[in-house]
This record gives C-alpha cells, sequence and structure tokens, in this order.
C-alpha cells in the first residue's frame, strides 16, 4: 500500500511538472526533434522505415483505439463475472468507466494542437495527452492490477503486469511513429494511466479488506 501511494504520488507530480512544461512552451524542441527522428529524411512527412513497417504501426494503434479496448474490457468482465467473482466485475467497469472519463476531461481541459497530421489518418480530438496512450495504460494497467488482485501466483502476477506495461508501451510509441503525437502526449497518457492503474489496485485491496470484493484465490 505504501509503495503504491509513493508510485501514484510520483506519477502524478510528474504529470503536473510536464504538463507545465507543455503549456509553457519549453517541450517544443524535444518534441520536434524526436517526431523528426521517425521520419524518413529525404521526405518528413513520411514515417520512417519500409512500407510494411508503417501498416504494422497501424494494426498496433488499433489496440488503443475505443473499439478495441471495449471489447476487451467486456470480455474480462464478462470473464469474471461467469467465473463468480462478479464484485471483481463490476470494479473494472467501474475503473475503466472512470478512466474514460478521466482521459477525455484531460484532453478537452488543455487542447493542445496535434502535430502535422498524415492525411491517411483520422482524429477527431486535441493533443494531449495522448487518448491512446491514456486509454491503454488505464485499461491494460488497470485490468492487470485488479486481475493480479485475484490470482495468488507471483509469476502469475509479474506476467500479467508484464505484459500489460508492454501493451501499453508499444501503443504510446505508434502514436509517435506515425506522427499523430507529440512524444511528451504520449508520456503524459502513460503517466496518467499509470496513476489510475494503481489507485484502481490500492481501491481493490481496500475493498478487498473490507469484505466488499472478492478476495485472491488460491491456485498455481
Amino acid at each position: 500500500m505504501l509503495v503504491g501511494v509513493i508510485l501514484v504520488t510520483i506519477f502524478v507530480l510528474g504529470f503536473g511538472l510536464l504538463a507545465s512544461e507543455v503549456v509553457e512552451g519549453d517541450t517544443k524542441a524535444f518534441d520536434e526533434r524526436v517526431l523528426q527522428f521517425f521520419r524518413a529524411p529525404a521526405n518528413p512527412s513520411l514515417p520512417a522505415g519500409p512500407p510494411w513497417l508503417k501498416e504494422a504501426m497501424r494494426d498496433i494503434t488499433a489496440l488503443g483505439s475505443t473499439s478495441v479496448l471495449t471489447i476487451i474490457v467486456v470480455g474480462v468482465a464478462g470473464y469474471l463475472a461467469v467465473s463468480g467473482l462478479r464484485h471483481a466485475a463490476a470494479m473494472v467497469l467501474a475503473s475503466v468507466a472512470l478512466g474514460v472519463l478521466l482521459s477525455n476531461s484531460l484532453k478537452a481541459a488543455f487542447s493542445r494542437p496535434r502535430p502535422l497530421i498524415p492525411p491517411d489518418l483520422l482524429v477527431f480530438t486535441a493533443s494531449f495527452p495522448s487518448g491512446h496512450a491514456t486509454l491503454s495504460a488505464v485499461v491494460y494497467l488497470t485490468l492487470g492490477a485488479l486481475l493480479c488482485r485475484t490470482l495468488s501466483s507471483l509469476s502469475l502476477k509479474t506476467y500479467i503486469l508484464c505484459f500489460a506495461m508492454f501493451l501499453s508501451g508499444i501503443v504510446g510509441l505508434s502514436r509517435i511513429y506515425l506522427g499523430v503525437h507529440w512524444p511528451t502526449d504520449v508520456v503524459a497518457g502513460w503517466l496518467v494511466g499509470g496513476s489510475w492503474a494503481l489507485l484502481c489496485w490500492l481501491a481493490m485491496i481496500w475493498l478487498q479488506g473490507r469484505g466488499e470484493v472478492e478476495p485472491e484465490r488460491a491456485g498455481p
């Protein structure tokens, strides 16, 4: 619990400092330099690398889309409910829904313009923080943290959390590579999503202690 609280504090402070720098324009040079690294030297309007890499990144970025994340969340919540963990299922749905609301509220509050968007990619919202990075972190890390509270095996918990972080990481990187987000947008999304996942994990521990959510299960 103490480690969780400390990490949440660090993530929230980190987001606050980053947001302050972004608002003041102090990250502009860094953002432009990193974006340029991922662009083709001969034609900066195109991403670097072979054509198949761009298509792969488009596939990866879909892992952070609203439609894909909704399917995953509903599927996990349904599995928990069928397994008899109905309170845990409700916790998953509530945690993700509130996380989505938090992400959308932050994007509306900052209203940061995006980089020059490639014509073949459609976007509908502001840039900061990255919605894909935030929501993928909210969903994958929150699901990972909450699922770990229903398991007793340390190896399973470690695997789930590492894979959740991997998914959140590659989704964020794909947004930078495709040129639809500034790097600081993605970092901010990771900080927000990580903070929310930790808060949900702490809430799960507290509710399990009160007997309002199913406790950890014994098993492999």
